[in-house]
């Protein structure tokens, strides 16, 4: 049994190392945060969104809590902001890093259907 766990657990935190295991607090410090999850969400289902799109997704964010996330997700290289050089519009999707978070999501939405 004990093999077994340290087999499962090769090259992760041991149980009780949770605390000290920076990587997987990290993560949820940025994935964690309020809205975050459902911005990512959002963005995971398509190339590109305008603020105003996003904001739609998410009615129950306000603009300025919506900004401050966008720009906290900018920050960790999760989104990226681009602006349209002909109309000037603004637009939010996911960087590589963020990308690959889709699967994530996917799984917590399957698990949020079954359970939740």
């Amino acid at each position: 049994m004990v093999q077994g766990a340290e087999t499962k657990n090769k090259g992760g935190c041991k149980p009780e190392d949770y605390e000290l295991c920076n990587h997987f607090i990290n993560a949820f410090q940025i994935i964690g945060k309020k809205w975050n999850g459902l911005i990512i969400s959002s963005l995971c289902d398509t190339e590109d969104m305008r603020f105003k799109d996003l904001a739609r997704c998410i009615e129950a964010c306000s603009d300025r809590v919506l900004v401050e996330r966008l720009k906290e997700l900018e920050d960790a290289k999760i989104v990226r902001r681009s602006v349209d050089s002909e109309t000037g519009i603004i637009s939010y999707g996911l960087t590589k890093k963020g990308a690959e978070l889709k699967p994530v999501f996917d799984q917590v939405h399957n698990w949020a259907d079954k359970w939740v």
